[in-house]
């Protein structure tokens, strides 16, 4: 972007004292931007001063800046209508991003269907750190020669099941030292319940979940979501429940999609909430589907909406549904995926 820096003109004066015919001046210029690109220099939105220390930041728009407080007071006035314009269009890019559909979940490594919504359509397993679906948790394993073996294994890597907490959590550990995010969440999960040999301890929880959603764990993003809704290891911070429900949900968590529609349902923001539930719908969480059924009850939702997410919810029954996750369920409670 600077190759055309040598066209222009030095003031009068001023010698071009480089080969390429760049005066010192503009020299100047172009080595301060080069080298001190750390150097900011802010403007004060109401006297005009510049300086460095200008940093008394509109606290709605975070837009301008003041050299103090009552340079903002003075200000105040003029800058509302602005100030209300810059909110207006930073609320309507956040809600761009926020009801943006998510990009559905991963497959199954071993039969390549969608995984589950439901929880217990699937399950983790920090030998190799994949997730398979319960259909294939719960096949029969064969040897090279087709005979049937003991399925007291990883379904993907064939690692024996562990044999206690004590080797579970050793396995989970050597996950968690390697960065990965699922089990960094799950071991904060058990700091959370205080199980599996774990002592109940919620701020270890919470680090942990940071940790977690830092490296892209969205289930992390709702954990600590909860924790500010629900006081658990923080004081109750509603406003901070909803940002970290939103960063989960903005990733494609739909539990934490599902409590923004119920936190804006009991605001009152019908439309808001009808969004936010169709996104889960279509995702597959049913609590979600009973909603949207229960607004249009009250008539908060039109016979079309409702229509449309039952709809969507059997599009995504089609993805899942197979004879093995069927026999599954059928065998075992846990195992049911939908």
């Amino acid at each position: 972007m600077y190759e055309n820096m040598s066209t222009l003109d030095c003031k009068d004066g001023a010698s071009k004292s480089n080969e390429d015919g760049v005066c010192d001046e503009v020299n100047n210029m172009l080595h301060m931007s080069l080298n001190n690109t750390d150097v900011v220099v802010s403007v004060c939105a109401n006297c005009g001063k510049e300086d460095s220390d200008v940093n008394n930041i509109c606290n709605k728009c975070n837009k301008v800046k003041y050299c103090n407080a009552a340079c903002k007071k003075k200000h105040k006035k003029k800058h509302k209508k602005d100030c209300e314009e810059h909110q207006r269009l930073a609320a309507e890019k956040h809600d761009i991003e926020l009801f943006k559909e998510p990009q559905a979940a991963e497959d199954c490594p071993i039969c390549f269907l969608r995984i589950p919504t439901l929880e217990t359509g699937s399950t983790y397993y920090s030998c190799c750190g994949k997730t398979i679906c319960s259909g294939c948790e719960c096949a029969p394993l064969y040897d090279h020669q087709g005979n049937e073996v003991d399925n007291q294994k990883c379904p993907f890597c064939r690692t024996p099941a562990p044999t206690s907490d004590e080797e579970a959590n050793e396995r989970e550990n050597k996950r968690v030292e390697v960065g990965d995010p699922i089990a960094i969440y799950n071991v904060g999960n058990n700091y959370r319940e205080g199980e599996y040999g774990f002592t109940r301890d919620y701020k270890k929880a919470l680090e942990l979940w940071h940790r977690a959603a830092e490296l892209g764990d969205d289930a992390a993003y709702a954990g600590i979501g909860y924790a500010y809704e629900n006081g658990q290891g923080v004081e109750i911070d509603k406003k901070k429940a909803t940002h970290y429900y939103e960063r989960a949900a903005i990733g494609g968590n739909l539990v934490a999609r599902h409590n923004l529609g119920f936190m804006e349902m009991e605001a009152g923001n019908m439309d808001r909430a009808l969004k936010h539930y169709m996104i889960a719908t279509r995702g597959g969480y049913s609590n979600s589907l009973n909603n949207i059924k229960e607004l249009h009850s009250d008539e908060d939702a039109t016979k079309e909406d409702y229509t449309k997410a039952l709809q969507s919810y059997q599009v995504y029954l089609g993805e899942i549904k197979s004879p093995q996750r069927d026999k599954a369920a059928a065998a075992d409670d846990d195992y049911r995926y939908y």
